[in-house]
């Protein structure tokens, strides 16, 4: 008889097997840098070709904070939403967030000129134009108009440097 409990590993979030298979970075992506890709009429992007590997074929788009799309490869998107269903149905503001999230997301694959089309109501709610910006944001990218995210740059950076001890208290820069 062979022990097993070593073969397969356990861990102590709730959010197993889903995030266990994911990991923080285990083998998600991590998705860096900013571009300042063009956006068509239609709505077409091209991703960078660092960042269309690391995202894989399928991905959702689906409104972001602060008013941009963000991307998420598919898996980490089934993550999220397992995760906010998860919450208790009594819990008033996971229901706003979650109806609010997955009403607006949609599946989207890379084209062959390796651009993904972003549909009018999410180019609406961000805000959309000619210029765009894309950030990567770790297992996740964002798309921002490009005003906006100089406007929210300029705004933050400060805060940045400011809350680096709240968000990272035991790290020594």
């Amino acid at each position: 008889m062979t022990d097993h409990t070593d073969a397969h590993p356990t861990h102590e979030t709730t959010d197993a097997p889903a995030e266990a298979a994911f990991g923080p970075f285990g083998d998600a992506p991590l998705l860096l840098g900013t571009y300042t890709p063009k956006i068509d009429a239609k709505g077409r992007v091209a991703l960078p070709a660092k960042m269309r590997t690391q995202l894989g074929e399928g991905m959702v788009l689906a409104r972001g904070q602060e008013r941009c799309v963000t991307i998420l490869p598919r898996r980490e998107f089934r993550r999220i939403a397992a995760r906010i269903q998860r919450t208790s149905m009594g819990d008033r503001a996971a229901r706003q967030y979650l109806r609010i999230f997955l009403s607006g997301a949609v599946d989207t694959q890379i084209d062959r000129q390796g651009r993904i089309s972003v549909p009018p109501m999410l180019r609406d709610y961000a805000g959309l134009g000619e210029r765009i910006v894309v950030i990567g944001v770790g297992t996740r990218a964002e798309i921002w108009n490009a005003d906006a995210w100089d406007d929210y740059l300029a705004q933050n950076e400060q805060g940045y440097a400011d809350i680096t001890d709240d968000v990272l208290p035991d790290m020594e820069f």
